[in-house]
């Protein structure tokens, strides 16, 4: 049966024969098309499309996309030179060109939706396959990725997850180990023999200890030998605490000091100055003192600028006072102050108590700021302070018990002995809604201070084992403390120990506490 012609065909002039007949040719050629993907497929050059994978046959690998995008355009040039050269004439119908491209562009939709669908077929059939051929060999793949390189101390074995574990610290020591012997980096051999001392004091065996802290001193000598600045002074550090021999032995903690000042350790260079400066390993050299606080004070050494800045204000260690330049040294100090080193802010704050004609101004608001500063790193003698202020009503603060005893018990808690015994004198009487009255923590904080050897808190001691304030009474072991009270210049525990009464029927108030404290 003769395929209809279109009409577009039918409107080419007569005389243009050749063209009328390519023209039904070609759309002879287009309803001879099949309708579904896979017949048109068949069609198709099978140099360009490849072929259905037979999945009863042996799996041949398809090629890509990207391959198959690249055949495509061949394809399509191919097809662009075989159009007829009539397309490129001018003479040709604007209306019937367009018909053409439309044609052409759907094709090429179809065949690239095609290709598409035999690529995911592709896929899917790989996947079915690996898990028919291999499963075991699948899921190893699947569940056991490749585990990188890491760091012997990266952690990395304490993360949750697949084959997560837990390393014993024996373990986790044996690694470090084992790492820092195959490394010649002495950075890397000093964290080591860090590690093994803090390690080593956790240890409950004393035999385990022992060989743990050898081992990190024979480590840290090594290091030192060879000239590692930080292992000089870790090492001298170890000297001078007593954790090398069990005391302080300055005579080795010195010269190693020296050394590493001399490969630029700032903190060396100020526990040099402060060796020749107290006489700790050497002899006391004063210009020797100043010069190495003067080289740590350089490096911005907080240490050494608080105490280049005391000895140049007061004029020590053979300088001449120069008020001035020491609180420059002073403020530069307090500006780097550290929980080791706030002693430039509580000196800063009583020079600003009473200030230092043209140079420093009474400012009492800005000592309680500094004294704060200087608290809040620790400083037990600014807390004291504060809690005096507090109590007081000084350095225009409000009395306030609730920060009186704040302050108080961040200095007790250090063991200041100041604070221990204002404490103990604030139990004594209570402070409602602050603090209850307490005997028992009266006696507890009074005696901590008597214990580091101040003498109103020995002559309280006294006072309260012979009234009964504690424990029991106890008129021998009273005696005792007033004995040592009056060794210590307290007139009152000389006093009674002549033979003055203490009324110890009195109410405890406020009375007492001024009369005790």
């Amino acid at each position: 049966m003769a395929a209809s012609v279109s009409p577009t065909i039918q409107n080419v002039p007569v005389h243009d024969q050749a063209l009328q007949d390519q023209l039904i040719s070609e759309e002879q050629n287009v309803h001879q098309q099949p309708d579904s993907h896979t017949d048109m497929a068949d069609s198709l050059p099978d140099k360009v499309l490849p072929q259905v994978p037979n999945h009863t046959k042996p799996h041949q690998p398809i090629q890509s996309i990207q391959s198959i995008q690249q055949q495509h355009q061949q394809l399509q040039q191919q097809q662009f030179q075989q159009q007829p050269e009539m397309l490129q004439q001018p003479s040709m119908d604007p209306q019937t060109e367009m018909q053409m491209q439309q044609q052409f562009e759907y094709e090429q939709q179809l065949y690239m939706e095609q290709q598409q669908q035999l690529y995911e077929q592709e896929m899917m059939y790989q996947q079915q396959q690996q898990m028919n051929s291999g499963p075991i060999e699948w899921q190893q793949q699947q569940l056991e990725p490749t585990i990188p390189d890491q760091s012997v101390l990266s952690h990395s074995h304490l993360k949750p997850g697949h084959k997560a574990t837990l390393l014993s610290y024996t373990q986790t020591l044996e690694l470090y180990r084992q790492n820092a012997k195959k490394t010649n980096d002495p950075e890397l051999q000093f964290e080591f023999a860090a590690f093994m001392i803090d390690a080593g004091k956790s240890l409950e065996d004393p035999q385990a200890r022992t060989e743990l802290f050898d081992e990190a001193m024979k480590l840290l000598r090594k290091l030192s030998t060879n000239g590692h600045a930080e292992s000089q002074h870790y090492l001298a550090e170890c000297y001078a605490s007593g954790f090398a021999k069990g005391k302080p032995d300055f005579d080795k903690a010195f010269p190693l000091w020296v050394q590493a000042s001399k490969h630029g350790h700032p903190d060396a260079a100020y526990r040099t100055g402060k060796c020749y400066d107290e006489g700790l390993g050497t002899r006391k050299d004063n210009a020797r003192a100043v010069q190495f606080y003067r080289k740590a004070a350089s490096a911005n050494h907080p240490g050494a600028m608080w105490r280049l800045g005391v000895v140049t204000l007061y004029g020590e260690l053979g300088l001449t006072a120069q008020p001035r330049d020491g609180v420059k040294w002073l403020k530069r100090s307090s500006q780097a102050a550290t929980p080791e080193f706030p002693f430039a802010l509580y000196e800063l704050a009583q020079l600003h108590e009473r200030g230092i004609e043209n140079i420093v101004f009474v400012d009492p608001e800005y000592s309680i700021s500094l004294y704060s500063q200087a608290a809040e790193l620790g400083h037990a003698a600014s807390a004291f302070r504060l809690g005096e202020c507090w109590e007081y009503g000084k350095l225009g603060c409000n009395q306030d018990p609730r920060l009186s005893i704040h302050y108080y018990t961040l200095a007790a808690q250090q063991e200041h002995p100041e604070a221990c015994f204002a404490l103990a004198a604030w139990y004594l009487v209570g402070s409602p809604g602050v603090l209850p009255q307490s005997d028992a923590e009266a006696y507890i904080w009074a005696k901590r201070a008597a214990e580091k050897d101040l003498a109103k808190a020995m002559y309280a001691m006294g006072y309260f084992t012979e009234v009964g304030i504690g424990p029991v009474k106890n008129m021998d072991e009273a005696i005792e403390w007033y004995k040592k009270a009056a060794l210590a210049g307290d007139r009152r525990a000389t006093e009674r120990l002549e033979g003055v009464p203490v009324d110890a029927k009195k109410d405890k108030g406020k009375d007492e506490k001024c009369r005790i404290m």
